[in-house]
């Protein structure tokens, strides 16, 4: 059963949250993080990413770095940018993308169930990435970047959302990227407890996104534990912020490829290649994949439609997977990348960028495109119930959790 509980949030006030709201601290460089930070005063990321004030010879994983990032969030509290709720509550957050919403509840998530499987992952984490939110979240005694969970939807919880969405929210503006977001308080005993039972009754949750940030609060939650060894397991340090959504509202875009040089070999060669793995045809416009086993193939200013050979796809959770295929069949035996996560020949270009994107960079600097299928949030969550990881960047959920509308003190 996975434990959700209710907290005091500290939340912007009303007319600020707009200016304050801001993408995760991993969407930027440090000088995009920086330019965030020249245009909007009142960004977040001055907080998640305090080395934003500072020139760029101060190292960004400096302490002083972690001591501003506490010194700014006491001095916006202090001048009334921050309030906080006078009671344990639940919260709705609702983004909307394009007409199309995804609605999550906003709570704590236990750092127990972290360590004993019933909150799932499919990725793992590198220690030195873990680092500096190791810190950030220590030396703030604050969690403000929240956890993206997903569950398989529940009829009563949906029923809940829905009634809860129709009073007023405390939120409700559009961020520069045009995503609508809204905030729904939920303060009402008899709800909370009706959320706290059915989420025992669901059972397991998984990590969609932002595991390096749920493993550095659960070891900053158990270095806690060991300096109050008295700990009764009541203490906020003993979970984490997260916002949980229903299975069947998210959106998994697609995560592309892009490979700098074929490897020695010629554009016919590549062809006859892939005429040997699948179907392979040209297509007059860019080629976006409509179902799995599809891909689309930029190469030589010419657009293709591949499909592949299905006796490729075995029924393993992970190797069936696209981009398992890809790589293991494509990338690795044609154009010799072994390694995707450390071969600089091979990058990673997000869905949300668009096929154009691909174009552009097979015409400038590399040689060709893969527009994958996205992979599906069942396929996520079979390879979590085998207790297996997916291959690097095989998903790219949009839109993306702002930090700073709720932040979790420990």
């Amino acid at each position: 059963m996975a434990t959700i509980k209710p907290f005091r949030a500290l939340r912007p006030a009303g007319r600020y949250a707009d200016r304050i709201a801001a993408l995760p601290y991993d969407v930027y460089n440090r000088a995009e993080a920086k330019a965030e930070v020249e245009k909007e005063p009142l960004s977040f990321l001055k907080i998640d990413r305090a080395e934003t004030q500072f020139d760029d010879s101060v190292d960004t994983y400096a302490d002083m770095v972690y001591e501003k990032a506490k010194s700014t969030y006491e001095e916006m509290k202090k001048e009334g940018y921050y309030l906080v709720d006078a009671s344990e509550c639940f919260y709705l957050y609702e983004l909307t993308m394009k007409g199309r919403a995804q609605t999550g509840i906003v709570g704590c998530a236990s750092i127990d169930d972290y360590e004993n499987g019933v909150i799932k992952k499919h990725e793992n984490t590198r220690a030195d990435k873990e680092v500096d939110r190791i810190n950030h979240v220590d030396t703030m005694s604050a969690q403000t970047g929240p956890i993206f969970l997903a569950y398989h939807q529940d009829t009563v919880l949906s029923e809940l959302v829905n009634k809860i969405k129709e009073r007023n929210p405390v939120n409700d503006f559009t961020s520069p990227d045009d995503v609508t977001h809204r905030v729904w308080i939920i303060n009402n005993d008899e709800e909370i407890k009706l959320i706290r039972e059915r989420f025992e009754k669901i059972g397991n949750v998984y990590i969609a996104d932002g595991h390096h940030r749920c493993a550095s609060a659960v070891k900053v939650g158990l270095k806690r534990r060991a300096q109050h060894p008295g700990y009764t397991g009541d203490e906020e340090f003993n979970t984490f912020l997260s916002v949980l959504f229903p299975d069947n509202e998210l959106m998994i875009m697609d995560y592309n490829r892009v490979v700098r040089d074929l490897n020695g070999h010629s554009v016919e060669e590549v062809i006859a290649y892939l005429r040997e793995h699948g179907r392979l045809r040209l297509n007059k416009s860019a080629f976006h994949p409509q179902t799995k086993g599809e891909c689309g193939i930029y190469l030589d200013h010419s657009w293709y439609a591949f499909t592949f050979d299905e006796t490729l796809r075995p029924d393993d959770p992970v190797e069936g997977l696209d981009v398992s295929i890809l790589q293991r069949h494509i990338l690795e035996p044609l154009f010799g990348i072994a390694d995707p996560k450390t071969d600089q020949r091979i990058e990673f270009v997000g869905g949300i960028r668009g096929l154009d994107e691909l174009e552009r960079r097979v015409d400038t600097d590399c040689q060709i495109a893969f527009a994958m299928y996205p992979t599906q949030i069942s396929e996520l969550f079979a390879v979590a119930d085998a207790g297996k990881l997916m291959p690097p960047k095989s998903t790219w959920f949009e839109p993306k959790l702002r930090s700073g509308l709720f932040i979790h003190e420990i």
